[in-house]
C-alpha cells in the first residue's frame, strides 16, 4: 500500500466527506435532525457492514472455540437488576444555572460552564438506560429497557448455548447488535451516540486461567486492528487504573485510536471474573455453573470480554484511511482502506456513456459482481470518476474503452499507485484477486 502523506486530518473534513460521498447522514435531517443519531448512506453501510463481517469472520468463523448468537433487544427487566444496571449504570449530571446546558461532571475541566461560564447546580446521578413499556398498559409492571449492552443476553443464555453447541471450557460466545444509551453529552460525530452497534465476545474460562486469557485477547485485539490497516503508531493499549474499573471487572484495558480530537476508546477488554453468571444465578434461581468432565469438578466460569463499537471502529478506519496527494487543483483525496474494509472492491467504468460501450461494460460488471463487491459508474468524465472512487476508497477500477471492442481486454487502475495494466476479460477475475491479495499483504506490512 502506498505510503500515506498525512498523519491525520480534521473532524470537519471527515464529516464533510462522509456526507458528500454517501457515508453518513444526519438522522431526520429534513426535519432539522435528531441530536447524535446518524444514518449510514449507500457507501457507509457497506463500510460498516465490512467492519462487522471481518470481525465476525475473525472471531467466529475462523475459530473452533467461539460460537455466535443473536439475542432480542428487549429482555426481562430483572436482567438489568441482577447486572447492576438499574442501580449503578449512571453518570454524574450537572446543569448550568444560567444557560441550562447539561454536562457529565466527570468530563468537565473546570467548575464553570464551558458554554457560558455560569455556575452549576448540585450534581445528580443520571441513569443511561432508555425505558419503555411492554404491552398496552404503561405502568411499572410493564417497564422494560432498550438494552444498553449485548453482553447480558450472552450470560443468561450461557447454559443454552453451551448445551446445544457442546462446547467445552474454554470457549466464547460472540454477538453483534444494537445497543442504546441515553448519553448526557454524546458527540464527535459517530464516536459517541445514543444508538449504536456493539461487537462483543464473552470468553468463558476456568478460574485461575483468566489473567492468561485477558493477556491473549488484549494482544489479539491490537493485532486485529493492525491486520485490517490501522497504523500501529495511531493505536495504544491503555490499562485502566483501579478507580476506573467497573464493579464487575478485575482488570480492564482499552484499545485506543488517535482521532482528530485526541485518543478515544475503540475496544475494552475486561476480566469480568464470575460476577455476571453468579449474579444471574442468584437472581433467577438457575444454576449457571459448569461441570468439567476431565477434572470431575463443578465451577462457575470466569469471563474475559473484548467489547468493540462497530460505529466508532468504522470511524477509525475512515479517519486512518484518509489521505491527500498533491496541491491545489491537482490535489487527490484518497481513502487507503484495506481491501476487506473498503466499501467497494472494484468499480467498472465505461470510458463513455455511448451505447457502443455500455453492453460490454455491463457484461464485465455482471462477470465480476458475484465475486467482488462492485460498483458501476458511467456519469461524468473518466477523470472525475477515478477521483470519486478514490474518495470512497475503491482499491481497483476497471475501465472499458473502445479498444475493448476489438481486443476484449480492459484496463485495471490501482488506487494507491495509479498504475494501469491491460488484462484480457477472460483473465480479469484472477487478476483482480491477485491484486487485492497483494494490497492485503501491503496493508499489513
Amino acid at each position: 500500500m502506498a505510503k500515506r502523506t498525512l498523519t491525520g486530518t480534521s473532524l470537519d473534513t471527515l464529516v464533510s466527506l462522509a456526507k458528500r460521498r454517501g457515508f453518513v447522514f444526519q438522522s431526520s435531517e429534513i426535519y432539522g435532525g435528531l441530536s447524535s443519531v446518524w444514518d449510514y448512506g449507500p457507501v457507509g453501510v457497506e463500510l460498516k457492514r465490512n467492519v462487522k463481517d471481518v470481525w465476525w469472520k475473525s472471531m467466529v468463523r475462523e475459530r473452533d472455540d467461539v460460537v455466535g448468537m443473536d439475542a432480542s433487544i428487549l429482555m426481562h427487566p430483572d436482567i438489568w437488576v441482577a447486572s447492576g444496571h438499574v442501580d449503578s449504570f449512571s453518570d454524574p449530571l450537572v446543569e448550568c444555572q444560567e444557560c441550562n446546558r447539561r454536562f457529565r461532571q466527570d468530563q468537565l475541566d473546570s467548575e464553570a460552564c464551558p458554554n457560558c461560564g455560569g455556575a452549576f447546580g448540585e450534581p445528580r446521578q443520571f441513569n443511561l438506560m432508555f425505558k419503555t413499556f411492554l404491552g398496552p398498559v404503561e405502568d411499572s409492571s410493564a417497564t422494560v429497557y432498550l438494552r444498553p449492552e449485548t453482553a447480558q443476553a450472552i450470560f443468561v443464555n450461557f447454559e443454552n448455548v453451551q448445551t446445544t453447541s457442546r462446547k467445552k471450557i474454554p470457549f466464547g460466545i460472540a454477538q453483534l447488535g444494537k445497543s442504546f444509551r441515553n448519553e448526557i453529552t454524546p458527540g464527535n460525530f459517530t464516536f459517541r451516540t445514543r444508538e449504536f452497534e456493539q461487537m462483543e465476545l464473552e470468553f468463558f474460562c476456568e478460574p485461575g486461567t483468566d489473567e492468561e486469557w485477558h493477556d491473549y485477547w488484549m494482544n489479539f485485539s491490537m493485532d486485529w486492528f493492525k491486520k485490517y490497516g490501522i497504523r500501529g503508531e495511531k493505536l495504544l493499549l491503555r490499562n485502566h487504573e483501579a478507580d476506573e474499573l467497573p464493579h464487575y471487572s478485575k482488570a480492564s484495558a482499552d484499545v485506543e485510536y488517535q482521532f482528530p480530537w485526541g485518543w478515544g476508546e475503540l475496544e475494552t477488554i475486561s476480566n469480568r471474573t464470575d460476577f455476571d453468571l453468579k449474579a444471574h444465578a442468584e437472581k433467577s434461581g438457575k444454576d449457571l455453573s459448569y461441570f468439567d468432565d476431565q477434572k470431575k469438578e463443578r465451577y462457575v466460569p470466569f469471563v474475559v470480554e473484548p467489547s468493540m463499537g462497530a460505529d466508532r471502529s468504522a470511524l477509525a478506519f475512515l479517519a486512518d484511511a484518509y489521505d491527500e496527494e498533491g496541491e491545489g487543483k491537482e490535489m487527490r483525496v484518497v481513502l487507503r482502506f484495506h481491501p476487506d474494509i473498503a466499501p467497494f472492491q472494484v468499480a467498472v467504468l465505461p470510458l463513455s456513456k455511448k451505447d457502443t460501450l455500455s453492453p460490454t461494460a455491463k457484461r464485465v460488471h455482471d462477470l465480476l459482481r458475484p465475486h467482488f463487491n462492485t460498483q458501476y459508474d458511467d456519469t461524468q468524465s473518466i477523470g472525475r470518476r477515478y477521483r470519486r472512487q478514490d474518495e470512497i476508497g475503491t482499491p481497483l477500477c476497471v475501465t472499458v474503452d473502445f479498444d475493448t471492442l476489438d481486443d476484449d481486454s480492459v484496463t485495471i487502475r490501482n488506487r494507491d499507485t495509479m498504475e494501469q495494466i491491460r488484462i484480457p476479460i477472460e483473465n480479469l477475475e484472477s487478476a483482480i484477486r491477485d491484486l487485492l491479495n497483494q494490497m492485503r499483504a501491503d496493508a499489513q506490512g
